[in-house]
């Protein structure tokens, strides 16, 4: 997960090497607007507390990812239900009164269903265009992350790509390599998954068909109430046999309606999106593709727009800088 380090406008950048001892997540939620469906509308909280207009966002809970937080603040403060897109960064900044630095990461936020209601926190919601929502901001850092989401499209497509969870060493498990099944950190970590997926809208669920694979995303399957998909052609065997036709498949994958979730191996990841990106003239931001890690990629009609490697922001570990 990747982001620059919040700033004022009329002042220094804060230094990214500065560790952040409050941590909190929150969203651009947008939606079609009611009377013009091609106009993107953004939701501006007011908060009477401080007397400001902001962002809807929140601190984590205690053992909360910050993709959690970020759709559970939502749904608090405005009672509207969202799904998150594409990562739009972090700002870091001092929390006045305190010696202390809060980082904000915030995701794009589709709303989807629910209904604002004055609250102890936010009694004001209001919608306002794309072009018109910077002048209603309090604060800097909000029209900073307001940048990011504008540099690309609101509708985006979404395609979730899971890098299956442990299962232990090979040369300890004693049967075909295929068969290979989560270990107990791997079993901890696919459950561990769903809340975090389930923030994308996920609607199917596919998977190369090594059991290790499968057993990553049958609890995300079970929570959307889908079966899995098995995808011979993106297990690290099918892909090198048929390379061009895996890739084919994981194209054919995306899709305008629903949100697609893809668990493949560590064999075919890293070169299948290196030559997605490069067909799509897109930079990958830098990755270690560790097991139970999650990239959501976003396309703009077929073209691949954004890619966000999520690992730090799906552990319950405090997030550093």
């Amino acid at each position: 997960m990747s982001g620059k380090t919040g700033y004022e406008e009329d002042g220094p950048f804060w230094d990214p090497r500065v560790t952040a001892n409050i941590h909190a997540a929150g969203a651009v939620v947008w939606r079609p607007a009611p009377d013009n469906p091609r106009v993107v509308e953004i939701a501006v909280v007011h908060r009477p507390k401080y007397q400001d207009w902001s962002l809807p966002k929140g601190k984590l809970d205690p053992g909360e990812t910050p993709i959690v937080a970020a759709v559970r603040e939502v749904g608090e403060e405005t009672g509207l239900r969202c799904r998150l897109g594409r990562y739009l960064g972090h700002v870091t900044y001092p929390v006045p009164g305190h010696r202390k630095l809060k980082r904000v990461d915030y995701w794009a936020a589709e709303a989807i269903g629910g209904e604002f209601d004055a609250n102890a926190e936010v009694d004001v919601l209001r919608w306002y265009p794309l072009d018109r929502v910077m002048d209603q901001l309090s604060y800097p850092m909000d029209r900073q992350v307001m940048r990011a989401f504008s540099r690309l499209p609101a509708r985006l497509s979404t395609l979730l790509l899971v890098r299956h969870a442990k299962a232990g060493r090979r040369d300890r498990y004693d049967g075909p390599d295929e068969r290979r099944p989560l270990d107990r950190a791997g079993a901890a970590q696919a459950r561990a998954l769903v809340p975090n997926l389930l923030a994308f809208g996920p609607t199917e669920v596919f998977s190369a068909d090594p059991v290790r694979c499968v057993e990553t995303v049958r609890p995300l399957a079970e929570a959307v109430g889908v079966t899995v998909e098995i995808e011979p052609l993106l297990s690290e065997q099918g892909y090198a046999a048929e390379t061009d036709k895996a890739r084919a498949r994981a194209v054919s994958l995306v899709a305008p309606g629903p949100v697609r979730v893809v668990c493949s191996q560590g064999g075919v990841i890293p070169d299948l999106l290196s030559w997605w990106a490069a067909k799509d003239g897109l930079t990958l931001p830098s990755a270690r593709n560790r097991k139970g890690s999650v990239w959501v990629l976003s396309f703009a009609g077929e073209r691949l727009v954004a890619a966000d490697h999520l690992e730090r922001s799906i552990s319950t570990e405090v997030v550093k800088g």
